[in-house]
């Protein structure tokens, strides 16, 4: 990531206000990448890890803290990681991924011998609501 415009590198540096904060943010930051119970931001620690250091990562993850701070303070709503898979991956983007997945792990079900009946009573058996595939 380069941080420059028109020539000029723009400043990584925090302001003087954040020094009072950020060591407790990145202590927060800590704990929050080891929770075992937890796992959102120890999956994010290691997915960004892989691409820049583990110090610089710490204060991305304390970054996202606060900001989760701010939007519970602000909406007064409780912060839940799991819904940021709505926004991440939108509904309509998720269907499409599982329909592609169905229809390929269908193919590949004839492709090995087994007939479009043998299939049919399998997912009748097995399910509730059968999908039309097309």
């Amino acid at each position: 990531m380069n941080n420059q415009s028109s020539g000029k590198k723009k400043s990584v540096k925090i302001s003087r206000a954040g020094v009072y904060l950020k060591p407790y943010l990145v202590e927060v930051a800590h704990a929050a990448v080891k929770d075992k119970e937890h796992p959102y931001y120890a999956n994010k620690f290691n997915k960004i890890s892989k691409c820049r250091g583990k110090k610089r990562v710490y204060i991305d993850i304390a970054r996202k803290i606060l900001v989760a701070i701010y939007h519970m303070l602000r909406t007064g709503k409780i912060w839940n990681p799991r819904d940021l898979s709505n926004i991440e991956t939108p509904v309509e983007q998720r269907e499409k991924y599982l329909k592609n997945n169905l229809k390929s792990d269908i193919n590949q079900l004839l492709s090995i011998g087994l007939a479009i009946g043998d299939l049919t009573n399998f997912i009748q058996q097995n399910a509730k609501i059968i999908p039309t595939i097309q």
